[in-house]
């Protein structure tokens, strides 16, 4: 234990806390914060996740954060100990352990060590693990001149896996090393039809020409909370006349090319506009209107929704 909490390293101090059911504590030394070898989360991927995110003191859009959650866990076949509200409980704690009003939180539920065979009912049972650590500014803040984006040449997940936020994240870490080669933002898949996907941990979307914002359709894209959330706020702008609709469609990389705008949705980079699509300006090549409106719109939300806010203290 000397040798490592001797190995300091910067990124350390971006870990607030972590809860484990393995002791049913939370620590708050990184050198504690470890998963065992045996989880089937190691070495099969075996796991599912969510990511949401704590600012001033309360959590945004938490309890549909856990409705994906339990929706990935059905499939896979995991029986799960925790109710929402025990999950809840539980983030919450490890987010007062932190100390920090604003921070990101990963809640984790993995099939469980007791085997480092591929057998899944060899293991012992699900785990959960909730880390907390620091929240980035979201993008455009950081970037107000508006993204770079492209077409990414990793293949997309099959549809039955895309629906699922697990843990084998291998593509969705191929496509964002592709972003940092290609001196990128955000990279984009396109099924084998050609129609618009998902990026590694984000939605895309687009408003038409004819001022619709489209998002793709959910078949084969995780249903991101976020895109849901921005696609329900774009009533607003529907009513105002700002713009004409908002649906879920095929989106082919023809409507890419010629789209009025190109959205980035998330959880920590919230609504982002791309400025240059494969090395060609989007629109006139600045942050459009649809996507600073929604993007305002969102911010106002996350702070003032006491309806999506789970507060902290």
């Amino acid at each position: 234990m000397r040798k490592v909490r001797g190995r300091k390293r910067p990124y350390l101090a971006q870990y607030y806390a972590m809860y484990s059911s393995l002791w049913d504590g939370i620590v708050t030394d990184p050198a504690l914060m470890m998963v065992p070898a045996d989880d089937h989360v190691v070495h099969r991927g075996d796991g599912v996740f969510e990511t949401c995110k704590c600012e001033r003191g309360s959590i945004y859009n938490l309890q549909a954060h856990l409705k994906r959650l339990t929706h990935s866990a059905r499939p896979l076949g995991y029986r799960l100990p925790w109710s929402a509200a025990g999950i809840t409980r539980r983030t919450v704690a490890a987010i007062r352990a932190g100390g920090h009003k604003d921070c990101l939180v990963r809640i984790l539920i993995s099939r469980g060590p007791g085997s480092l065979d591929v057998n899944p009912y060899a293991c012992d049972g699900p785990q959960l693990y909730i880390t907390i650590s620091a929240l980035k500014r979201p993008f455009m803040e950081l970037h107000p001149g508006g993204a770079r984006a492209g077409a990414s040449a990793i293949p997309v997940k099959e549809p039955f896996y895309a629906g699922i936020k697990n843990c084998n994240y291998l593509p969705n870490v191929l496509m964002k090393k592709e972003a940092v080669d290609r001196n990128l933002d955000f990279m984009a898949g396109f099924d084998g039809r050609g129609f618009l996907t998902e990026g590694a941990t984000e939605n895309f979307g687009i408003v038409s020409r004819r001022k619709e914002l489209l998002f793709p359709r959910l078949k084969g894209i995780l249903r991101g909370t976020t895109m849901m959330r921005v696609a329900r706020l774009a009533g607003r702008l529907i009513r105002s006349g700002d713009l004409r609709g908002a649906r879920f469609c095929d989106i082919s990389r023809k409507a890419m090319r010629e789209a009025s705008e190109i959205l980035v949705v998330g959880t920590t980079c919230d609504v982002v506009a791309v400025c240059k699509w494969e090395g060609r300006p989007v629109g006139n090549g600045r942050p459009g209107p649809a996507a600073c409106a929604l993007n305002a719109l969102l911010v106002e939300d996350i702070r003032n929704n006491r309806s999506l806010q789970t507060p902290v203290w």
